[in-house]
């Protein structure tokens, strides 16, 4: 009855590393995710969250460049033919990268979390993380 009333209301939801139930999609969904705390187990979810904060914060700068470029923004001289027909397309570019950022980390997130909760997790850089950001020094490069 108490779900009922209070949907939102968290209780800790406490995972078994033998369950085969994704924990993101364990009701409630606003709830905190309890993991035992043996080894070093709290400093790698520390440091996952971090990587998420990373990726969510180069995300967001890449937005914000987007916006510059497709506005033109120039601080001294107006901005040439050219550079006026290549501010949308450049702008999109930096735009689709920016979401890019964000679904890859928030998908390293989630997949590390579950695998934690597993005990299965192996914290290193994988091959999604790899293609992103050399895409993104491509960019940079001819940008």
């Amino acid at each position: 009855m108490s779900r009922l009333l209070h949907p939102l209301s968290p209780h800790p939801i406490d995972l078994d590393p033998t369950s085969s139930t994704h924990p993101f999609l364990t009701a409630p969904f606003f709830s905190p995710l309890l993991f035992p705390n043996n080894s070093s187990d709290a400093r790698d979810h520390c440091a996952n969250e971090r990587t998420f904060l990373s990726w969510l914060r180069l995300s967001v700068y890449m937005a914000i460049v987007s916006v510059a470029i497709m506005i033109s923004f120039h601080l001294k001289n107006e901005p040439t033919h050219i550079e006026k027909m290549l501010a949308l397309p450049v702008g999109l570019l930096f735009w689709v990268l920016s979401f890019a950022c964000l679904a890859n980390g928030f998908a390293n997130y989630v997949k590390t979390v579950t695998k934690y909760g597993r005990r299965r997790a192996l914290v290193q850089s994988g091959w999604k993380t790899q293609i992103v950001s050399f895409r993104f020094r491509l960019v940079l490069c001819v940008a």
